[in-house]
Formats: C-alpha cells, sequence, structure tokens
C-alpha cells in the first residue's frame, strides 16, 4: 500500500514536468529525452546493485515496458497538450484500474473480493467528481475527442504493462528468481526506449529533409536549459524512482488493488497546477478528493 501511495505522489509530479517539457520540445523529443535520462539512472542501479538483465523474466518486463512506456506514455504525450495535465491524469489513472483488473481476472485469474472493489469503485468516482473540467476552461470540441482517444489508448497501455509486470514477477518466482523494482524498472524502460526511439528517428529523419532556416531553427539556449530541468525532473519523479515503487507495489499487491491508489495521482496534482498554472480547486474538486481519501482507507481496512 505505502510503495503505492509514494508512486501516486512521484507522478503526479512527474505529468507537470511531462506538460511542461513538452510545451518547450514537443510531445516526442520531451518523451524520448526523459526515457533517456531514466535508462540512464536506472541502469546504473540495475546494473550495479540489481540484477542487470537477469532475474528470469527479462522478455515479459521488456514486453511491459513497450506497452506501457512506449506506446502507453506515446499517447500521453499527446493527450496532456490537448487535454492539460488534471484531465490527462484522470483519463489515464482512472481507466487504467478496470482496464488492468478485467484483463487480470481474465488471464491471471486473480479476483477482488466485494468490499475491495467497492472501495476501488470509490476512489476512481472520487477522482472523476474531483477533476471533471470546469465550464470556465473549456476544451475545443476537436481536442477534447482527440484528447480522449490518446487518454483511453495511454491508460490501457498503463493498465495492460502491469498486467504484464504481474506476470513477470509470477515467471521469475516459478523458477525461483527474484527481481527488485529498480532492475523490473529499468528492464521495463529498455522496452520503452525501443518504442519511443522511432518517431523521434523519424522526426530526425524528416527534419533533415528540409531545408534549413535562415534564421536558424529550434529552441534557443535559454529554452533548451528549461527544457533540461523539466526533463530530468520528469526523468526521475516518473520513469525511475516513481516506476521503482510501482514496480514494487506490484510485485506484493494485486494489480486492481495498485492501480485505484495510484488513481489518486490526479488528485495530488491540484497543487501543482495551483502553484504552476493558477488552476483553483472547486468545491467539487475538494468534495471528489475527500470521497477518494474515503475510499484509500475502505481499501487498506478491507486488506486488513
Amino acid at each position: 500500500m505505502v510503495p503505492a501511495f509514494i508512486a501516486a505522489c512521484l507522478f503526479s509530479a512527474s505529468i507537470i514536468a511531462a506538460d511542461r517539457s513538452a510545451r518547450l520540445l514537443g510531445s516526442h523529443a520531451a518523451n524520448f529525452w526523459r526515457v533517456v535520462v531514466a535508462v540512464v539512472l536506472l541502469g546504473l542501479w540495475a546494473h550495479g546493485l540489481g540484477r542487470g538483465l537477469g532475474g528470469g523474466a527479462f522478455g515479459l518486463f521488456f514486453l511491459s515496458g513497450c506497452v506501457g512506456f512506449g506506446f502507453g506514455d506515446m499517447a500521453l504525450f499527446q493527450a496532456l497538450p490537448r487535454l492539460g495535465p488534471r484531465l490527462s491524469a484522470l483519463m489515464i489513472n482512472c481507466l487504467a484500474a478496470p482496464f488492468a483488473a478485467g484483463v487480470e481476472w481474465f488471464w491471471l485469474g486473480t479476483g477482488l473480493s466485494l468490499g475491495q472493489s467497492v472501495c476501488g469503485l470509490l476512489i476512481l468516482g472520487g477522482v472523476a467528481l474531483a477533476l471533471v473540467p470546469e465550464r470556465r476552461q473549456p476544451i475545443p470540441r476537436g481536442a477534447r475527442c482527440s484528447g480522449i482517444w490518446f487518454g483511453t489508448l495511454a491508460a490501457f497501455g498503463q493498465g495492460y504493462g502491469a498486467v504484464l509486470s504481474r506476470k513477470a514477477y509470477a515467471a521469475a518466482a516459478a523458477v525461483g528468481e527474484q527481481i527488485d523494482g529498480g532492475t523490473a524498472a529499468y528492464q521495463r524502460i529498455l522496452g520503452g526506449l525501443l518504442i519511443v526511439m522511432i518517431p523521434m528517428l523519424w522526426g530526425v529523419f524528416r527534419q533533415t529533409r528540409k531545408p534549413r532556416p535562415s534564421g536558424g531553427g529550434g529552441p534557443g539556449p535559454g529554452t533548451r536549459a528549461a527544457a533540461a530541468r523539466w526533463v530530468v525532473l520528469n526523468g526521475l519523479a516518473g520513469p525511475t524512482i516513481g516506476v521503482g515503487f510501482f514496480q514494487w507495489a506490484l510485485k506484493t499487491t494485486p494489480t486492481g488493488i495498485v492501480l485505484p491508489i495510484t488513481a489518486m495521482t490526479p488528485l495530488l496534482v491540484i497543487p501543482f497546477t495551483y502553484w504552476f498554472e493558477g488552476d483553483r480547486p472547486g468545491a467539487r474538486s475538494l468534495a471528489g478528493a475527500v470521497v477518494a481519501v474515503v475510499g484509500v482507507i475502505g481499501l487498506t481496512l478491507a486488506m486488513g
């Protein structure tokens, strides 16, 4: 429970950093460079103190990363400029839980008790209540539709990737192996790197075929420095430390329990959006936060 909540806190900081870096660099570049940061940092851990590429389930963790870090996060970075960090976080974290629970029930046979299911739905309902878009912040219809599409893809990627991680842990245990969360995150991020490299390399290829502007192109030094700070923060809070705690949680707890807790991420985003964007939460947002916290308390008691 505790690792899942810490992961939610880190993910909330990560999504703000992702939004800021995407504004400065573009979606594909921001996603690619934060994955590179995570590969370097997680690689130092995995090859220094962890299991490196070992552990008996590298293929499944790699596939999980292709789905979650790769396709899922590429969709997230497309949803962010269309829906903003609050609504993007809402869709991804809320929809990932039922997606993952359904896949895990069908594939791994991991069921939930009635009390756990009700509390999980209570958390998701509270998050939805808190983060329904306000009328004073309308989103254009075209952006909303495409953003919802990308958000749904991102949620499925995150949910299915989490189930694959659970399957990988089971496969490792079946052959008498143990793998720590940092090593699992490293093996996953390698799969993500493979996927996010494709649009990045395609963009570089297209750019080289275009005539170079006479005044010079690309962001200036100040913009690059600001973008680098947000990319590093995103890489640390999200795919490095955050996912390390997330993998730790998945190692010991069913996905249908972990993801409703990390679904609190949108609520934790609220202070960041207020600080950076001046987005003051209304009474509905505060009421949703109370409902979600009650759900987490109930979920903890149901697990006891």
